[in-house]
């Protein structure tokens, strides 16, 4: 391979390549640079290690309620969707509401034993020892037998495809939405904690012994976010009203609906955007939303504790 001649005596080169000779300088620390280290700049030309300096520097622009403000706000969503897809195949191939998945995953608030063909749960609450007894039976642990995952779990599970679209469809229109007014921190503690509580209010007030699936609590939540952001702002929120009581209209009139799952969504999905929106200003802002959201989780943890010990 051809060498470059080397420069002559006195001729500045570049500080990366000193076998090169430069004429150009750096407009932030003047050191010579060639033309493979030339980047652009706003006057000029910098080098390398000037521009990445810049980058650290350079304070990231934040959202109106102090999120970091994403560069792209549907990447929550779309990872969000997958895991939703992901766990729908996975319950898919391994026998839908006969899967071993579906009963792990599901919200079961006690145990029971379930027909292992998949056909439904023996009307009794029962225990490894009665299971053992019941032919062609299962023990199903629930939520007050410690399968605490299930609270949040069953908010990604679900079995029928109209029921993973629909829910799909309104967090792909939602999601990025609040994550470019949030931030993604801020958004996914909103999704998960709004979920949880809709779980919470199933663990409460369903039938102890019925599964509950889906991800309708963090949407419902997700609505009740809008609604208060847009009241915030002042924005017309008309016809998110007139959503809203068309889904109340489905919840409370379709079977075999969760209302529990969904009012309990859309309560703490509200009270959540409450805290973040309506935070005190200032430099102790995000203080004030940890704090509020760490409550919150706090509060649906002691509602799962009580409600544990009244089952027991």
């Amino acid at each position: 391979m051809t060498q470059p001649p080397t420069p002559q005596a006195g001729v500045p080169t570049c500080y990366r390549h000193p076998g090169r000779e430069s004429h150009i300088r750096c407009q932030r620390c003047s050191r010579s640079i060639c033309p493979d280290c030339m980047r652009d700049a706003a006057v000029g030309f910098q080098c390398p290690e000037c521009v990445a300096e810049g980058r650290k520097s350079t304070r990231q622009a934040r959202t109106a309620y102090g999120g970091l403000r994403p560069t792209n706000a549907s990447i929550t969503t779309i990872v969000l969707m997958a895991i939703n897809l992901g766990v729908w195949v996975v319950i898919q191939a391994t026998g839908r509401y006969g899967s071993r998945l579906y009963e792990l995953f599901g919200l079961t608030p006690t145990g029971t034993c379930s027909l292992d063909d998949g056909g439904g749960f023996y009307p009794a609450v029962g225990s490894d020892a009665v299971c053992a007894q019941i032919p062609n039976t299962v023990w199903v642990p629930g939520v007050e037998d410690g399968s605490y995952w299930q609270l949040l779990s069953s908010a990604f599970t679900h079995v029928e495809l109209w029921h993973l679209a629909v829910n799909m469809l309104a967090l792909y229109f939602l999601g990025p939405q609040l994550e470019m007014v949030l931030g993604r921190a801020r958004f996914l503690a909103l999704y998960v904690l709004s979920g949880l509580a809709g779980s919470v209010l199933v663990y409460w007030a369903a039938d102890p012994q019925g599964t509950t699936v889906g991800a309708s609590g963090a949407i419902f939540g997700l609505m009740g976010a809008l609604l208060v952001i847009a009241h915030k702002v002042g924005g017309n929120v008309q016809q998110l009203l007139m959503w809203l009581g068309l889904n109340a209209v489905i919840t409370f009139t379709v079977p075999n609906v969760s209302w529990q799952g969904h009012l309990g969504g859309f309560l703490g999905g509200a009270l959540i955007a409450a805290m973040l929106v309506y935070a005190p200003r200032g430099p102790r802002r995000t203080t004030f939303q940890v704090a509020g959201l760490v409550a919150f989780a706090a509060l649906l943890a002691v509602a799962v504790v009580l409600r544990s010990a009244s089952l027991a």
